[in-house]
């Protein structure tokens, strides 16, 4: 069925012609302003003009009949919408457009403009009929909203800028600690040895290299805290790998092969010394008693995180030990117990004819969810 133009909707309602027509009378007696071009006389001019369309210009009806409805415009009416109107009516099309227009005074007004072309039973264009509507309001609201979004969003950058500022002058001043204290580890490490080489009780010697051992781990961690860019997050994952290896060569144990599966695992920097002092233990502690006696062997090291979880595992495939009888408890195991709680992390040890495995498992990152 063909849609019926709805100009010609009025043809269903019987009434006189002339000045008994309803609809020239509404057109007349509305409130909103409107107007009728003939695009068939030289430069489309106004033929009609209701009072409300006299009111809002400004105009009386013998200023207004005859023109181009263009006398609205003024310097600061904006082309490209003036291009657009012009457009559609060469295109013999509707459109609808805000266009900012003047008053005969020369006051400004936001015109909600809609003009639509009115053709007869041929199709044949004979008029166009506009509408107008004051929406100065409206477009000032809005404008006064984007000046103050801009306001906003200029405060947020320059706020932004500010913490950035900060951030960057923190994590100088982070690093420059923890620069410091890995220079101030190595020297306490260095007199420390140089003590130790003047020790002549064994078992003194030994406990002396036992914290020597754990001073290098701290010193590791801040270390690569100094080198990071992120000053609250530390990769467990790389740490463990790089610790096992050194903890290795500094034995001098070539014949224990490291086989490590690391992933990229971000911890807060405030749990890094302590879980680099327990992997420090478990490391060493496999050294020595699962490789006792010159025994060679693998040592698998894992790092992963699963559902929120770090899961740290160093398997060895040396001699076991009997968990049905307790071994008295050593410094490094009592270390690693108190800061597992530091971390709120569980520890657990697992040994069979096959090694031993050590599993340390606590919460990840929070920052990362």
């Amino acid at each position: 069925m063909k849609q019926i133009d709805d100009w010609h909707l009025t043809d269903r309602v019987r009434h006189e012609r002339g000045r008994g027509d309803p609809f020239a009378a509404a057109i007349r007696g509305t409130r909103m302003p409107m107007v009728i071009t003939d695009p068939r006389q030289d430069d489309n001019p106004i033929v009609f003009a209701n009072e409300a369309f006299q009111k809002l210009s400004g105009y009386g009806v013998d200023e207004i009949l005859g023109r181009n409805c263009r006398f609205l415009q003024g310097p600061d009416s904006n082309r490209e919408a003036v291009a657009k109107i012009a457009a559609a009516l060469k295109a013999q099309e509707a459109i609808s457009i805000d266009l900012l227009n003047y008053r005969k005074d020369g006051s400004k007004f936001w015109n909600a403009l809609y003009i639509s072309p009115v053709r007869n039973d041929d199709g044949e264009l004979q008029f166009f009929f506009a509408s107008q509507l004051d929406v100065t309001d409206r477009v000032d609201a809005q404008r006064q909203i984007a000046e103050q979004k801009m306001e906003v969003e200029r405060q947020v950058r320059a706020r932004t800028a500010d913490l950035q500022a900060a951030l960057e002058e923190k994590t100088l001043l982070l690093h420059e600690v923890d620069h410091r204290v890995k220079n101030n580890l190595t020297m306490i490490g260095a007199l420390l040895r140089l003590q130790s080489r003047s020790l002549g009780d064994p078992q003194l010697q030994r406990a002396l290299e036992n914290m020597l051992e754990r001073i290098d781990a701290l010193a590791i961690v801040h270390r690569r805290l100094y080198q990071s860019e992120d000053i609250t997050r530390f990769d467990i994952g790389s740490f463990s790998a790089n610790l096992a290896s050194d903890v290795l060569a500094s034995t001098g144990r070539l014949d224990i092969n490291l086989i490590a599966d690391t992933d990229p695992v971000m911890i807060p920097a405030s749990k890094a010394s302590a879980t680099g002092l327990i992997l420090n233990e478990l490391i060493t502690n496999a050294v020595k008693h699962a490789f006792a006696e010159g025994r060679s062997g693998n040592l698998a090291l894992t790092v992963k995180e699963k559902d929120g979880q770090v899961i740290i595992n160093l398997q060895d495939d040396g001699a076991g030990f009997d968990q049905s009888v307790s071994p008295p408890a050593s410094i490094g195991q009592s270390l690693v117990m108190r800061l597992s709680r530091q971390i709120k992390a569980t520890t657990q040890w697992h040994s069979d004819a096959n090694g031993t495995r050590a599993s340390v498992t606590f919460p990840a990152d929070p920052a990362k969810t």
